[in-house]
């Protein structure tokens, strides 16, 4: 049920998931229970999100008449005049249980990482030259159209009289979850499985799950495709007061080089997160302050981006993404175009709720228990793997150091020892000594080109590894929130059973499940793929290293035989 509330004091909101509202305006809630000291409802201008308890005060009865041009649904007069007027005579028994509209769902910023903010600062704000947004035209506010003929499904934002009335019956049976700010909520899951999700659909922004050998799968990307990433350059601008780093991309579809900025990457991967809440998106490079022009530091961003770019190019659905693609084959040089695809980007209707529409599914719907079980299970296997990653790293970044420090100055010692020994010999001044005196101080050299050989040596071999590892304990980090939207509409499930209208949000559950289905075994194929690929580098360094250390060692016994 809900209950209509004035508003005593103004509030501004200030963190997402929260609304503004103002004195004497009027307010819908959806329960009168608060969750410490917050109430879940929606302003007059359709906004849906938590308010303080205390700023409330609850009305008892129906002799207020509405503010602020608010029917007594909760929606605005202008919402409410499309439906003609047999319907609304009939809508009153509904309107105890508003449904906010679209617009205000879409005023939601789904995040699949709520720990990643947008970049802030010198390194990360947009150029002048292709930041300069101005105002949109209508063309880029259209919204592709549809046809009758369509394959796809294609909704309005305004509901049918009958889908009104069932929204409302299944509103009635399965709550909406208190928790403004769980991932379910705030990914668009919850709106998805509770019918709310409502865009058109473009043949270009079909995804489908195919049903695998073990289980469903994204379907391939029948045009495959790579992209090198060159050794940065730095430039500048604004005659030689900023400088940045610029990256050269060259995918291998058009074989056309393109310069991007770090931020650039920062920008799309946020666009990509909001753009697919059950595929993990994986994480750039870490940003840096300070230091941004040192060697080491570049080196280190380009082999991290490099990694990056390669997790994009090989999945089936990111890889195609306008948005990707746009980011990859957009000429540096042509601004306009830029700026045309950044704005559409931005305004990308396919997001949140919305990007379930887009998802197709095989035709045998998935048994429920059996996912229940796969998804606990890779729950259990990601845990376990995170731990075990900063086990490893941490021990191989010990090892580095050693390695670097410990065992170079080691070698070095040792070296050096042969060196006092062999002036020592030295003294004696006998002809017959030289031979032996050059070997020992051969050796001596030879400890010490061995000691820069281990400090050398991570460079080669543990490095790549612990990038690796970083990349994929981002992964990990992402799976807690794309596991809680697939068990956030099972749970929707659970609810509705043998209630009216269980089968449509059993369909709408399956889609997200297919998906989070396929994201798991995308991610198992790449492990797979990708941990296999890294520890044969690892052993064949590892042997190329120890070789060299014995091709040394076996120079210098020579050096015995050959100065007698």
């Amino acid at each position: 049920m809900a209950f209509r509330a004035r508003v005593l004091y103004d509030f501004s909101s200030e963190n997402s998931g929260e609304i503004s509202i103002t004195e004497n305006e009027v307010v819908t809630l959806y329960s009168e229970e608060d969750i410490e000291g917050w109430l879940e409802g929606m302003n007059s201008k359709g906004e849906t999100g938590l308010l303080p308890a205390s700023y409330v005060e609850i009305l008892k009865d129906g002799s207020d008449l509405p503010l602020n041009g608010m029917s007594e649904d909760g929606q605005s007069d202008s919402f409410s005049s499309g439906y003609d007027s047999s319907y609304q005579s009939q809508s009153v028994n509904i309107t105890k249980v508003p449904t906010p509209t679209h617009s205000a769902y879409l005023a939601q910023s789904p995040s699949q990482h709520s720990y990643q903010t947008t970049s802030q600062g010198s390194d990360d704000d947009w150029d002048d030259d292709w930041d300069d947004s101005p105002t949109a035209t209508a063309a880029d506010h259209a919204v592709p159209g549809g046809n009758a003929s369509s394959p796809y499904r294609v909704t309005t934002s305004l509901p049918r009289r009958d889908s009104a009335l069932q929204q409302a019956k299944t509103s009635a049976t399965v709550g909406k979850n208190l928790n403004r700010f769980s991932t379910f909520v705030k990914s668009g899951g919850e709106a998805f499985v509770l019918g709310e999700a409502s865009a058109f659909v473009k043949d270009g922004d079909r995804i489908c799950v195919v049903m695998g050998q073990y289980g469903p799968e994204w379907q391939g990307d029948p045009y495959p495709f790579t992209c090198t990433i060159d050794d940065p350059t730095k430039q500048t601008k604004f005659k030689g007061m900023k400088s940045y780093m610029s990256y050269g991309l060259t995918p291998s579809h058009t074989q056309t080089l393109v310069s991007r900025r770090y931020k650039h990457f920062d920008w799309l991967y946020a666009r990509l997160v909001e753009r697919f809440p059950v595929i993990s998106v994986p994480h750039l490079p870490e940003k840096q302050a300070t230091g941004r022009f040192e060697e080491d530091f570049i080196s280190k961003r380009r082999k991290g981006l490099i990694w990056w770019m390669n997790h994009m190019t090989s999945h089936p659905v990111l890889a195609r993404c306008d948005v990707f693609q746009h980011f990859l084959t957009c000429s540096s040089t042509d601004e306009k175009t830029w700026k045309q695809g950044k704005r559409r980007a931005e305004k990308d209707q396919l997001v949140g709720a919305n990007f379930f529409l887009t998802i197709s599914t095989p035709a045998v719907p998935l048994d429920w228990q059996e996912t229940e079980s796969k998804i606990d299970g890779f729950k259990t296997f990601t845990k376990k793997m995170e731990e075990n990653i900063v086990v490893v790293n941490a021990n191989i970044n010990e090892f580095a150091r050693k390695q670097i420090t410990g065992f170079r100055k080691e070698y070095q010692k040792v070296g050096q020892s042969f060196r006092l020994l062999g002036q020592a010999f030295e003294m004696d001044q006998q002809a017959y000594s030289a031979g032996l005196n050059r070997a020992i101080a051969y050796t001596g050299e030879t400890y010490e080109a061995i000691g820069e050989y281990f400090a050398e040596q991570p460079r080669q071999d543990l490095d790549p590894i612990s990038d690796l590892l970083d990349l994929y304990r981002g992964h990990l980090t992402n799976y807690p929130d794309i596991i809680h939207v697939q068990k956030g509409a099972l749970t929707k499930v659970k609810e509705c059973q043998k209630q009216e209208g269980e089968g449509s949000i059993n369909e709408r559950c399956n889609i997200i499940s297919c998906a989070t289905l396929a994201e798991i075994q995308y991610f198992h194929r790449t492990r797979i793929r990708d941990f296999r690929s890294q520890l044969q580098h690892y052993l064949r360094q590892q042997i190329s290293f120890f070789q060299k250390i014995s091709a040394k060692l076996e120079d210098a016994l020579e050096k015995y035989d050959h100065d007698q």
